[in-house]
């Protein structure tokens, strides 16, 4: 359809500043000068302080495509939704939707239901994700942010044609490993919640290209995250994986008494308690050594914070921070921790390498 068409076939009620009954009556009279030319695909109705849909509806639209009825009062999507058989995209966000009937009884088993694409539910009241929700078997694009959705239900995997979801601003605190089951899934979205743990079944999801996981509870990654290999976007920042590590990145100048102290300690100069003051030698002992074998130097209190992406267990790959002498000294070290084991270690150099400049990038980013 080119852009004239388009608009001919869109009918833009916004904002009218009418009462809904008045409202109804437009829709009515714009409905019949319609008759006979182009039918009405998209009809937009935001802003209106509707409570209910217009009884009309599906009579005088029965070509609809498209409905938008964002940002009005209403509590429910009455049976008047029923009689649209040609929906493909109900955009129905920042409503009071979410108490008992607010879809029409018998919209699973509606024509409706299997040809809506795009559904848009944000910023409502939904607890959980309507049982009939999750038989709409065509739909494409579930956007339900902002809501008080505490769970994502295993019966999300019947969604077979999903390919964005938004479950962003909710109260969920797990993903279910059956959301792994939704092969054209390419972006998900689930900040904002009250996630602990990501389920390493996820990597399962060979088309994702966008996955936002910003401020949840994330202590841990699973290390099968990785494999992941279109993810091009990857949300972690506000996660008590990232904040405990990414607080302050800055770096400041070392002091003299530092620069001093390196060298002291570089140089392997020797000192005794009868040449120096008590406090300096107290201060010297307190250096530590540059992880990255290929430096050899020291630092006390002015060093650079870096994150490398290394094995746990065997089982995942952590964000752990590693403290430079100097920003020159950026090779990453060999052994990544104590708490690291030998799995680590024979991992093959490229996919490691790759994969936290990678992960590296996206938690700084």
């Amino acid at each position: 359809m080119d852009q004239a068409a388009a608009v001919e076939s869109e009918l833009n009620l916004s904002r009218l500043g009418v009462s809904p009954e008045a409202l109804a009556q437009e829709l009515e009279v714009r409905a019949k000068e319609r008759r006979g030319s182009r039918e009405t695909q998209r009809l937009l109705l935001p802003h209106n302080r509707l409570v209910s849909l217009p009884r009309t509806l599906g009579a005088s639209f029965p070509q609809l495509q498209l409905l938008d009825v964002s940002g009005n009062g209403l509590v429910a999507l009455g049976p008047e939704l029923l009689s649209l058989r040609c929906l493909r995209t109900l955009l129905a966000k920042n409503n009071r939707l979410g108490g008992p009937g607010s879809l029409p009884k018998g919209l699973a088993q509606a024509p409706l239901c299997r040809t809506l694409q795009v559904l848009n539910l944000s910023g409502n009241c939904f607890q959980e994700v309507p049982a009939a929700v999750l038989e709409m078997r065509a739909l494409q694009t579930l956007s339900l942010g902002g809501n008080q959705l505490h769970t994502i239900p295993p019966e999300i995997e019947n969604l077979q044609s999903l390919e964005f979801l938004y479950l962003g601003g909710n109260f969920i605190k797990e993903i279910p490993p059956e959301l792994a089951n939704l092969p054209s899934l390419n972006y998900l979205v689930l900040c904002d919640n009250k996630i602990q743990s990501v389920p390493p079944q996820l990597a399962q999801l060979n088309s994702l290209r966008s996955l936002s996981l910003h401020n949840n509870l994330l202590t841990y990654l699973p290390r099968e995250i990785l494999s992941l290999v279109h993810l091009q976007e990857l949300s972690l920042r506000g996660n008590p994986l990232v904040v405990r590590f990414v607080r302050d990145l800055t770096y400041d100048p070392p002091t003299l008494l530092e620069l001093a102290g390196r060298t002291i300690k570089t140089r392997n100069i020797s000192y005794t308690p009868c040449d120096l003051p008590g406090n300096l030698v107290r201060y010297l002992d307190l250096a530590s050594n540059c992880p990255n074998p290929k430096c050899g130097g020291v630092y006390f209190d002015c060093c650079v914070r870096q994150i490398k992406f290394v094995d746990f267990c065997g089982k995942y790959r952590l964000p752990l921070m590693h403290y430079l002498c100097s920003p020159e000294c950026s090779s990453p070290c060999s052994s990544a921790s104590h708490s690291s084991t030998s799995q680590s270690e024979s991992d093959s150099e490229d996919e490691a390498g790759v994969a936290a400049h990678r992960m590296q990038k996206v938690l700084l980013g």
